[in-house]
């Protein structure tokens, strides 16, 4: 069997689809990997400091087609690193955003989890 790189998803099904999970999720994490095997520390950081105060948000996996997931995720950021936290379609910050929020007491109230 030939594997090819890149066999992931097309531009266009990709930001169809960040648009789709923004809208219809409160918090959103963009994270490489899964909330059960994060494939990066910042990725497992991030969902650490999410998991401390919401039971409930979405996690979509990037590593299909990370360079399209950084693209479509840049229109709404600005930003092209992994992981992307969003709140009611907002973008709130990557792993070290979240962290210095955990640090000034302000995540659970930026996660909308009080």
């Amino acid at each position: 069997m030939d594997f090819p790189p890149n066999q992931g998803l097309d531009q266009d099904e990709v930001t169809e689809e960040v648009e789709q999970v923004l809208e219809e999720n409160d918090v959103v994490l963009f994270m490489k990997g899964t909330a059960l095997m994060p494939q990066c520390g910042y990725s497992r950081k991030a969902l650490g400091l999410i998991d401390h105060h919401r039971d409930d948000y979405e996690t979509v996996d990037v590593l299909e087609s990370l360079d399209e997931y950084r693209t479509a995720l840049n229109e709404h950021s600005g930003w092209e690193t992994i992981p992307q936290t969003y709140v009611d379609g907002e973008f709130v910050g990557g792993s070290d955003i979240l962290e210095e929020l955990e640090e000034r007491d302000e995540l659970a109230a930026t996660l909308n989890a009080e």
